[in-house]
């Protein structure tokens, strides 16, 4: 369900789901803070019209946004590239992602649900009314983050949480999730999500077809994490799932 932006507080809508790991769900797409005694990084950062949403959740913790040590980006896609840029035009962050996925962070390649692709479902309400509220978050102005860096081992550990990526190609070429392994807790993206406004249920679930580059090996590709330890999972869209992982995959699969 959609929540419009004059109605969204970070009180309602900020939780610690680990200790130092707050995830913030957003009125479509939802990003996560994550601290430690080293700072703070941001795993994804909504659309563009979130901005404020964004930097109104960071500082409802305490923290300062140019305080951020890291933008991870878990794939491309405007709703969650979307402080992206300005993070790093105006605080000089570093905005991380996956070899693959760099040239569409950076706005050289193009990997998104097209807008054809969106006219032809539009005569249904759910994806109408999902279709005006990315237009008007911003979606089809989205400034890229041209100054994104890939991220390597070494460069994630060094984060608040020591993050360990695993990519998982299919929603986009370089689509990974983001695993804090003390924490056990693992930040999906849309590899695959417990809700989003196109879907009637919530739970472990793919989004719609349309969402992916490839959308069997987006569903394959959720095989690599089979075996990741995690307990907490944060996905990009519909709310926090306490479940171990594996549980998860299995929901989704069937």
């Amino acid at each position: 369900m959609h929540v419009r932006a004059n109605e969204w507080h970070p009180s309602g809508n900020v939780s610690e789901q680990a200790p130092g790991v707050f995830f913030v769900e957003g009125p479509a797409s939802n990003w996560i803070v994550v601290g430690d005694e080293t700072g703070f990084m941001l795993i994804d950062s909504g659309y563009p019209a979130d901005r404020a949403l964004v930097l109104g959740s960071i500082r409802h913790l305490g923290l300062h946004p140019a305080d951020a040590r890291a933008v991870l980006i878990t794939h491309g896609h405007v709703d969650h590239t979307g402080s992206a840029a300005y993070f790093s035009e105006t605080y000089g962050t570093p905005v991380l992602c996956a070899p693959e996925e760099l040239a569409h962070v950076q706005g050289r390649e193009k990997h998104q649900v097209t807008f054809g692709q969106v006219i032809l479902r539009a005569w249904r309400p759910r994806v109408f009314r999902w279709m005006v509220h990315a237009i008007k978050a911003g979606s089809l102005t989205a400034k890229p983050a041209t100054n994104a860096e890939a991220w390597n081992t070494e460069r994630l550990r060094s984060l608040p949480g020591s993050p360990e990526a695993i990519v998982l190609p299919g929603n986009t070429p370089g689509n990974a999730s983001v695993l804090l392994p003390e924490a056990e807790v693992i930040a999906v993206g849309d590899s695959f999500v417990s809700g989003h406004p196109l879907s009637r249920r919530t739970g472990p679930q793919m989004l719609h077809r349309m969402y992916h580059t490839e959308p069997t090996a987006a569903l394959e590709a959720t095989h690599l994490l089979d075996g990741v330890n995690a307990s907490v999972i944060l996905p990009g869209h519909g709310p926090a799932l306490h479940m171990p992982l594996i549980e998860a995959l299995t929901a989704l699969r069937h």
